[in-house]
């Protein structure tokens, strides 16, 4: 009986396995390859997510941005850490219309204050400088981002509220 049980116990994961390789490959024969020195993220936006227990929050994709968090590790103190660079959209073709490239990546720059002298520096994620670079959710094309293969690329959802807000005229 046990031999019965470890077989239909191994049934879902040979399942769950095959499913998983029916999954569809991302094809990125579209976009060029990376350059000497850089790496190209790739983020492929799910098409269903869970629903929101907040009903406050829309539930209509066109409703949702993304936002684009480029960053990289580095040993850090007490200070605030943060490097320039400018994250442009570059327009390959109209089959590639959210395709990003990190430019004129600046040193890591940082508060010059004093830190505690018990305080030891930390591994963390120092993010590029400057407002948040937010783009339209589109499950059905990938975000790709080319940038200097010392760069990572992290990204956020934003879900707006279900209802606008009226602004006052004055």
């Amino acid at each position: 009986m046990a031999q019965v049980f470890a077989v239909a116990a191994a049934v879902p994961l040979l399942l769950a396995s095959a499913a998983a390789l029916a999954i569809p490959r991302l094809d990125l024969s579209a976009y060029p390859a990376p350059a000497k020195g850089e790496r190209r993220w790739v983020i492929q936006l799910p098409g269903l997510l869970p629903p929101t227990k907040d009903p406050s929050l829309s539930p209509d994709p066109r409703d949702w941005r993304v936002q684009l968090i480029v960053g990289q590790m580095a040993s850090v103190d007490c200070n605030q850490h943060s490097f320039a660079a400018q994250l442009r959209p570059w327009k390959l073709s109209e089959a590639t219309p959210q395709v990003f490239r990190v430019v004129n990546v600046g040193p890591l720059v940082s508060t010059r204050m004093a830190c505690p002298p018990d305080q030891a520096r930390r591994q963390a994620f120092v993010t590029m400088a400057g407002k948040p670079y937010v783009v339209p959710y589109n499950a059905s094309r990938p975000i790709v981002v080319y940038a200097p293969e010392a760069l990572q690329l992290r990204w956020r959802l934003w879900k707006a509220e279900r209802e606008p807000r009226d602004a006052q005229a004055l």
